[in-house]
């Protein structure tokens, strides 16, 4: 299977390489507002050098956050810079990914989310501050037998599989016994290690499409959680990556009888799913994080770190955008609640690894974010709040490397945490979004609809309905 080659936005190459390929069909890929990947698919023999400027036609009205039904009409044009055969499709079939293009203005759709996290790099240039971010996301997953849920007017369940989990002491199983103890599920080796070989079989499936995979290892949580580490790469193709990377690991689990999910907090009383981003910037390809401040950062990095601090909350709508992820965001599961910095305390939200002292490795973790979040709109406005902090020269405060969790209420009340729910972060990006205004990055028109659409179909969605432990809380009350 060819990978996605590494050259300049060519539109003959990417002909050539269909035709190496034998490709027979073509499926354009695009995301919509929540972060779900969307496809169309057309005869290869559609795709011309004329394509590239002319696009393919689509309606956008039903996509989540995008057009009205009466302006539904799309051009998707086809990006030659991100291309690759796709590795579960029974005839061969190019896989693209494409720009959102109205078609009566010929102006990018400002809705697009990867238009978005383009003209967050355009900003970045823009500053002179710097000419390139690189993000490097951990996304973190469960890998399930199955999983059966339902809700309706008078009942609501869910169910779930797993081979790995402590809870499936009556079925028949064939791990002997073997299987990671609550929250005790870091790096054990195989037998209890379930999944060894099928996040080989992940990885190298990753590996023939192109992708750069750094690790892949077991998580801390039982049911399967799983973690692989791809290289970091510039904000937009780091979101390609990650969209490409969900798609590989959802298909390589169906294709044995398995289930993955990205959703935070599946389990109770486990370890939930985060997407830790490691950020930095660099100028005149010189790393501009390094220096001789705190755990060998620069001022500037400090003052990107004052700005993830300062804008965490309005933030955490975007990173972590579920009602489902501040059931993760609760302390005690080495969740980072608390918006504080440190050069290895893992519970504080910014986090300065210190594996080496390269000053090209010098960058900055932000744990906060899940993998329920879109990674362009995310990535984006990571970069802007931290770029508010350098302009604004914005004071981190001092490092925290206590344990969090160990400090007396008098020194925990100092530090700012993260909302307690989706409905609070929201209100928080209410308040605080005009630095992610600058440069016309997002618009007053993405954030309210985003907002409107993460209130009404999300937040009010689950107000309305009961919650199935509140039977057991209430019923006899």
């Amino acid at each position: 299977m060819p990978a996605m080659p590494n050259i300049p936005a060519d539109p003959k190459a990417v002909l050539q390489f269909a035709k190496e390929n034998s490709a027979k069909m073509l499926d354009l890929r695009f995301t919509d507002l929540p972060g779900l990947w969307h496809h169309i698919s057309f005869p290869i023999a559609q795709l011309s050098e004329a394509s590239f400027e002319d696009g393919f036609g689509m309606d956008g009205s039903s996509i989540r956050g995008w057009a009205a039904i009466h302006e539904s009409d799309m051009l998707l044009i086809p990006d030659p810079s991100f291309y690759v055969m796709d590795p579960f499709t029974q005839e061969p079939t190019l896989v693209m990914v494409a720009d959102v293009i109205d078609p009566v203005t010929k102006q990018r759709y400002d809705r697009d989310p990867r238009y978005i996290a383009k003209k967050a790099e355009m900003f970045l240039i823009s500053t002179g501050l710097a000419d390139t971010a690189f993000f490097g996301a951990e996304a973190e997953f469960f890998i399930f037998d199955s999983v059966r849920f339902d809700q309706k007017e008078n009942m609501g369940f869910y169910f779930i599989d797993a081979e790995e989990g402590r809870w499936n002491s009556g079925r028949k199983e064939d791990n002997l016994g073997y299987r990671p103890r609550y929250r005790e599920g870091y790096f054990p080796v195989p037998p209890t290690d379930h999944y060894q070989d099928l996040r080989t079989q992940m990885t190298l499936t990753m590996q023939a499409c192109g992708l750069e995979v750094e690790c892949h290892h077991h998580e801390v949580a039982t049911g399967g959680q799983t973690e692989i580490d791809l290289k970091f790469n510039k904000l937009v193709r780091s979101a390609d990556n990650m969209m490409l990377y969900k798609y590989i690991v959802r298909n390589v689990a169906n294709r044995v009888g398995k289930t993955v999910t990205f959703m935070p907090k599946p389990l109770f009383n486990d370890n939930g799913s985060g997407m830790h981003t490691h950020q930095s910037l660099w100028k005149d390809g010189k790393p501009l994080f390094a220096g001789d401040g705190y755990a060998g950062l620069s001022q500037t990095a400090l003052w990107y770190i004052g700005g993830l601090i300062k804008h965490g909350p309005a933030l955490s709508a975007i990173i972590a955008p579920t009602t489902n992820s501040y059931k993760r965001l609760i302390p005690g599961f080495e969740a980072p609640v608390n918006l504080a910095y440190s050069r290895r305390n893992r519970s504080a939200a910014c986090r300065i690894p210190m594996y080496s002292a390269s000053p090209k490795a010098k960058r900055v973790e932000f744990r906060p974010p899940d993998p329920s979040c879109n990674p362009y709109i995310a990535f984006a406005a990571m970069m802007m709040a931290g770029l508010d902090g350098i302009e604004n020269k914005t004071d981190p405060g001092l490092p925290l490397d206590k344990d969090i969790y160990d400090l007396g209420p008098e020194e925990l009340a100092k530090v700012p945490s993260m909302p307690g729910s989706l409905d609070e972060a929201l209100d928080c990006l209410q308040r605080d979004h005009q630095f992610l205004l600058k440069g016309d990055v997002f618009t007053e028109d993405v954030l309210g609809t985003y907002i409107a659409y993460k209130r009404e179909k999300e937040v009010d969605a689950i107000r309305l309905r009961p919650h199935p432990y509140e039977f057991a809380l209430y019923y006899d009350i």
